[in-house]
């Protein structure tokens, strides 16, 4: 009985061993069969990439026959813009770059190398062309794309997202309705047209009006990327050229609200001082607040206008010819009271600000017909006190020197008024010319408004 319960137990430890070891080997051969089966297309791969580069050389034009030139397809998609700086006349773009171009040398049979049709290379391995952008003056930090992809046929792909900081003409006459055109022309360094040529990857109206790319949440809005194609003559040989033009437009409503509602608003304030008496003491003080309150304004916007050694934005003009308005105004109403206070020949003062007249000494005025009273009774009473002395001669003195006295103060009176009226008729002048002036402004920002929203 031992001896055959001991067989039982032998025979159930051999059967599991053989059940794991079977197990084992079934693992064993499909982890076999998984590396064979993978193991063939990384060896084509491999190969096909050894093959392609082993007798490559990027130091030359990837093509058989010498005099033919290479033809290199761009597209240009706008991402964004970044900035743009009117006072430096620079413009900051995030652009996508798109080249194509086929490298005979890079071409191979996809049944020989297990229907591999397109594999990435590093652009450092091959030949690559110099094509460089014209109006570049700066470099930005931009995304790496070290691969380039290659299909059987030869035909090369290498795409890039770069930043671009290139210069350009800004006009800012028209701010903030100002519409910009900034080209960005693409062209070999050293080779002429006859070893390599330029050509567009889509047609001229499909890169003229793709907006998908474009992210549409800035200050600025991309209307359209026209393009040419031109050859460059010069004295080293032809060079072919692309050139694509960047037109964008300012979005004005942040500058309406900010600018211009508040520059007409203090620009109708100045207009209505002119209406005050221009010989009143309060007009001066008017018009002096409205002169700190242009200074004030010039001084808050003065970074949100762009500046620009080129051309001077339409607001900026106004603002000057307002202030030089205000500041004449100013000075001629100055200029008045200083000849209305001049003292006359006796040491008396001339009459002061708003009304004519002399003033008695607490500072209210008089008028000159209670002037002219009084002293008709001052020449009585003295008329009886010299004819009770009884000396004629005195008495005529003294009605002369009134007499000087009337006459001088009416040719005072006369001389005052003389410089109202002229003062009121350069007054009139002021009025006019600021009024054509800001009607001027105001069909010049309508006419810019509507060019700026019929595009």
């Amino acid at each position: 009985m031992h001896k055959l319960e001991n067989r039982e137990e032998q025979s159930g430890t051999l059967t599991s061993v053989m059940a794991a070891l079977w197990t084992l080997i079934l693992v064993t051969a499909s982890g076999i069969q998984a590396i064979d089966t993978s193991h063939p297309r990384n060896s084509a791969q491999h190969h096909l990439i050894k093959k392609l580069l082993q007798k490559y050389h990027k130091e030359v034009r990837p093509v058989h026959n010498w005099s033919k030139a290479i033809t290199i397809h761009l597209d240009l998609l706008i991402h964004a813009v970044l900035d743009v700086d009117a006072q430096n006349q620079k413009l900051k773009t995030s652009v996508w770059y798109r080249e194509v171009w086929d490298d005979e040398f890079l071409s191979w049979n996809t049944s020989m190398f297990d229907e591999i049709r397109e594999l990435s290379l590093p652009l450092s391995a091959i030949w690559a062309p110099d094509i460089i952008i014209n109006e570049f003056v700066d470099i930005e930090r931009s995304p790496d794309f070290p691969y380039v992809y290659v299909n059987s046929s030869g035909t090369i792909k290498n795409f890039k997202l770069i930043r671009v900081v290139s210069v350009c003409n800004l006009e800012t006459y028209a701010f903030p309705f100002d519409i910009q055109n900034c080209s960005l022309t693409f062209n070999s360094v050293l080779h002429t047209v006859e070893d390599v040529d330029l050509a567009f990857l889509r047609s001229r109206e499909d890169i003229k009006h793709d907006k998908k790319a474009f992210l549409n949440d800035s200050e600025w809005e991309l209307l359209s990327v026209p393009s040419t194609y031109n050859i460059l003559e010069s004295s080293a040989g032809n060079f072919a050229q692309i050139q694509f033009n960047v037109v964008i437009r300012r979005r004005p409503l942040v500058y309406i609200v900010s600018l211009l509602i508040p520059s007409i608003f203090l620009m109708l304030v100045d207009l209505g001082s002119f209406y005050l008496p221009p010989n009143c003491r309060a007009r001066i003080v008017f018009k002096t607040s409205v002169l700190v309150g242009y200074t004030v304004f010039r001084v808050n916007i003065s970074d949100e206008v762009p500046r620009s050694a080129m051309s001077t934005p339409l607001i900026g003009i106004f603002f000057t010819v307002c202030m030089v308005f205000l500041v004449l105004s100013l000075s001629k109403s100055i200029l008045l009271i200083k000849f209305l206070h001049d003292e006359q020949h006796s040491g008396q003062e001339r009459p002061l600000l708003c009304l004519r007249g002399d003033t008695d000494g607490d500072g209210t005025r008089m008028d000159p017909r209670t002037q002219l009273a009084g002293a008709t009774e001052s020449s009585s009473s003295c008329q009886e006190q010299q004819v009770q002395s009884g000396t004629l001669k005195e008495v005529w003195s003294q009605v002369r020197f009134i007499n000087d006295y009337l006459r001088a103060q009416e040719q005072a009176d006369q001389q005052e008024i003389k410089w109202l009226a002229l003062l009121y008729r350069f007054d009139r002048l002021l009025f006019r010319s600021y009024l054509i002036v800001l009607g001027l402004y105001t069909i010049t920002l309508c006419s810019l408004w509507s060019l700026w929203s019929g595009l």
